[in-house]
């Protein structure tokens, strides 16, 4: 297992990062990350209003993976997320789903002991997950606070232990990065922030050579999911949709309209988050469905 330090961090997806580590496929990676504040908060006293934002949503890497063209898939096999103490949330004046209401900004310092974060009187079982994750854009540097076709900050609940990530290489060697671990976060994070958490991740980092994947897939034991981020909630939706009656075509050989049928039927149209510059929003299949229709689940 080759580890990636926190200290080895970038601030945008760039195809000019140099990489802190080349390794050929399969890899199998640990990343240390640091939580999304860059380690700025300390106390309750660190509100949004005392950041250096130039330091925020710092992500660990580039990963340089050898033998990665554009056109390829990157598959990132997620085996282990580990979250540590404490956790932080925030509320922001102006920020977030609630944000016309906040009055002034606050910040929580959430304890995480025995698998379990401290929500005020409720202990609640820790449900780790990455926030951003992507690999570097061909074209204009794009800030690891915003999420789009390359992967970064798509704040997806989905994004944990047992699910496998699927993003469209851009560029030779792909850049893998990542970051911004919630030990919590409900869909939507309405409030800007999920229970924000420095931490490890462990993954094994495979590559799908010739797959027509315009934009990130996840994969879960349960679901297969498209996740597409714009400038507003129903662009998203509608860019996931299509992008999932694209690939259902390309599976079983199948109509427009009995793919949009079958969407509508048995999909799951679902919010990742709606507090980034850009929305993500996602369509979801049940995998069992995929299996019954023949699809060969090798994702």
């Amino acid at each position: 297992m080759q580890r990636i330090p926190a200290s080895q961090v970038v601030y945008s997806m760039s195809h000019r990062n140099p990489p802190v580590l080349r390794t050929p496929l399969p890899a199998r990676l640990t990343f240390e990350t640091l939580d999304c504040f860059g380690g700025q908060v300390k106390s309750c006293a660190d509100t949004v209003a005392t950041l250096d934002f130039s330091r925020v949503n710092p992500a660990t890497g580039p990963v340089y993976l050898e033998g990665v063209r554009p056109g390829d898939v990157v598959a990132v096999h997620i085996q282990d997320i580990r979250v540590f103490s404490p956790g932080i949330m925030v509320a922001a004046p102006g920020a977030g789903v609630l944000g016309d209401l906040v009055q002034q900004p606050e910040t929580k310092m959430v304890e995480i002991k025995n698998g379990k974060a401290q929500l005020g009187l409720l202990d609640v079982p820790v449900a780790p997950m990455i926030g951003v994750i992507g690999l570097a854009p061909a074209g204009e540097d794009i800030p690891c606070g915003v999420p789009g076709r390359h992967g970064g900050n798509m704040d997806t609940t989905l994004i944990a232990a047992g699910s496998t990530v699927y993003l469209p290489a851009r560029v030779e060697g792909g850049l893998l990065a990542m970051g911004d671990l919630h030990a919590l976060m409900g869909d939507g994070e309405i409030m800007v922030s999920g229970v924000e958490v420095a931490g490890e991740v462990d993954v094994t980092v495979t590559s799908v050579p010739g797959w027509p994947l315009e934009y990130p897939l996840v994969s879960t034991p349960q679901w297969v999911a498209v996740l597409a981020s714009a400038a507003t909630l129903d662009e998203a939706a509608a860019l996931a949709t299509r992008q999932m009656a694209g690939l259902l075509r390309n599976w079983l050989g199948c109509s427009l309209n009995e793919a949009g049928m079958l969407l509508s039927a048995v999909g799951q149209l679902q919010i990742s988050q709606v507090v980034d510059p850009l929305k993500t929003a996602r369509m979801a299949l049940p995998r069992h469905i995929l299996r019954r229709l023949g699809v060969p689940l090798a994702f």
